[in-house]
């Protein structure tokens, strides 16, 4: 199959889409980003790369950058991790307090704010003042790019204007389910947010998902097989917040969006998929994004199901 015709195809076909969908004005770093970018990589278990659109186009990633806090979580404390951040789809928004309480302080699952907090909690814990040190090492190793930074405007922005995610974490300090100062750990979370990667690195850095937690180019076991399941796992239940299960009818991967528009998705066993529109539908993902990956998987065939 030529990918590189496939995704020239979708890249024309979502064109009358681009002026539909509202970027994430709440944080305002955010807010002016240009709404009709779009670009959109695969990357093949075997290193081959096909891309379209403005794929040298940084963004901040948000929190598709859960999926590496996670994954480094999974590795260091195993099955003990449940005990802190559960497993099951939240149905509701991504930085809901009322679930929480209701919940005492045990976030529903790690791409939720709340979920991914405890586990930027859980690595502060284990690596100290040295935690972002190690997150963006991790990423940079994934992605086989050394020149991956931070958006410092938009980590500054972000400490600004988190009032939710501040008022989350204190929360769950009150029921003891945060062990750390709580400016530590939202440092550490709202830093790792605001990574700003292209589609083309964002593909890249998750091929070891889709080749049973080893990176298939350079042979790098990054997770056991069976951690790489449950983190599939949970992108396809959770990846796309109270939308996750209408992404799984319309696209069929395990997936994580964020709110800067990115969204990458995996093909068990194949490829790598990593797309990026700023405007959003009324869930908080890629609109554009996440029609593209729709169209891929109809006209490929290549979906889980």
């Amino acid at each position: 199959m030529n990918y590189q015709t496939v995704l020239q195809e979708i890249e024309k076909e979502i064109q009358p889409l681009l002026t539909q969908g509202k970027v994430a004005d709440y944080i305002p770093a955010l807010a002016d980003i240009n709404p009709n970018q779009f670009a959109m990589t695969i990357t093949c278990n075997d290193g081959t790369t096909y891309s379209v659109g403005d794929y040298e186009q940084k963004f901040s990633i948000q929190s598709i950058s859960k999926v590496y806090t996670f994954t480094l979580a999974l590795k260091a404390y195993k099955k003990e991790l449940y005990k802190r951040v559960w497993r099951e789809p939240s149905g509701n928004a991504f930085n809901s307090l009322v679930q929480l309480e209701y919940e005492a302080g045990l976030p529903r699952n790690p791409f939720i704010n709340a979920g991914a907090i405890v586990v930027s909690d859980l690595l502060v814990s284990l690596y100290k003042e040295k935690t972002l040190l190690e997150v963006m090492q991790f990423i940079k190793e994934l992605s086989h790019n050394e020149a991956i930074e931070i958006d410092d405007g938009v980590a500054t922005s972000e400490m600004e204007y988190g009032f939710t995610n501040r008022a989350l974490t204190n929360l769950m300090k009150s029921f003891g389910n945060i062990h750390n100062k709580v400016e530590d750990v939202l440092e550490v979370y709202f830093n790792h947010c605001s990574i700003a990667m292209t589609t083309k690195e964002l593909s890249r850095s998750m091929l070891y998902l889709a080749n049973n937690g080893v990176d298939p180019i350079s042979g790098i076991e990054v997770t056991t097989p069976s951690q790489a399941k449950r983190i599939n796992a949970i992108m396809l239940t959770c990846g796309h917040y109270d939308a996750s299960g209408d992404f799984a009818f319309r696209v069929g991967l395990p997936g994580k969006s964020g709110v800067g528009g990115g969204i990458v998705a995996v093909v068990p066993g194949k490829m790598s998929i990593a797309v990026f529109s700023p405007a959003l539908n009324e869930q908080g993902n890629s609109l554009v994004g996440t029609k593209a990956l729709e169209l891929f998987t109809t006209k490929t065939g290549l979906s889980i199901f």
